[in-house]
């Protein structure tokens, strides 16, 4: 069996170390898990949202937040989309409040070292504030049999006239077992700086066409300390052509 390369390894050292670092971040890390692997010339649409039962930080007894997203595989290991975010809250309908760019890419093939890696970038703009949000995250996946285990290890720093600088890292930690590609459980686990929570997961996948595909994703969440909202429910579907 290959063994992963040192470079990489000492990214996941890196990412690990950080975890423990205390920051200011103001929101939770409950969102989709990433897989570092592009599809080459592919098109993606999606759909994802997460509902929170309440909100500790604004006292709010729902939040939501949806993003809409358009991306394109744009090289054999590039992978580059673009989002739109609204939120919504029990007193406030939905309403657009940033756009996001991200690029993935796939730094190894798939079981080609003992954990596929890749890394994730990302860059946030609020609509109306002066807020920006950029994000590097380390993608690691390693198959043992029908079981997959996925781990995004992140840092987070935002920055502007309208938010206090502040430097955040994020995990988020997922356990599948792949009984078919129409019904895949998974168990999820989230760690942030305002964020402790663990659930179970359903995942799927359809074939409708030559080169076309649905996907999906619904869960339930539930936050393990005062910081974190009770429960959230996440959801996610994505045509790809």
């Amino acid at each position: 069996m290959k063994q992963l390369p040192r470079t990489a390894w000492g990214a996941a050292l890196c990412c690990l170390l950080l975890l423990p670092l205390q920051g200011h971040a103001d929101g939770s890390v409950i969102d989709k898990i990433y897989h570092p692997y592009v599809n080459q010339l592919e098109w993606e649409l999606e759909w994802r949202a997460v509902q929170q039962r309440d909100d500790p930080a604004s006292g709010e007894a729902r939040h939501q937040t949806h993003k809409l997203g358009l991306g394109r595989a744009v090289g054999e290991y590039v992978f580059a989309e673009i989002y739109l975010i609204g939120e919504a809250s029990a007193d406030r309908s939905l309403q657009l409040q940033a756009w996001e760019a991200e690029v993935l890419w796939q730094m190894s093939e798939q079981g080609e070292y003992l954990l596929d890696y890749g890394l994730l970038f990302e860059l946030e703009k609020a609509r109306d504030d002066d807020i920006w949000e950029y994000a590097t995250t380390l993608l690691l996946e390693r198959e043992l049999g029908r079981f997959s285990a996925t781990a995004n290890l992140g840092l987070v720093y935002e920055w502007g006239d309208d938010i206090a600088d502040e430097l955040e890292t994020t995990a988020a930690l997922q356990a599948r077992y792949r009984h078919s590609p129409l019904l895949e459980p998974a168990l999820e686990l989230y760690l942030g700086e305002d964020t402790r929570a663990l659930g179970p997961v359903l995942l799927g996948m359809t074939r409708i066409g030559e080169r076309r595909a649905l996907r999906w994703e619904a869960g339930v969440v539930w936050g393990l300390d005062h910081t974190t909202s009770d429960y959230s429910f996440r959801a996610l579907l994505e045509y790809e052509f």
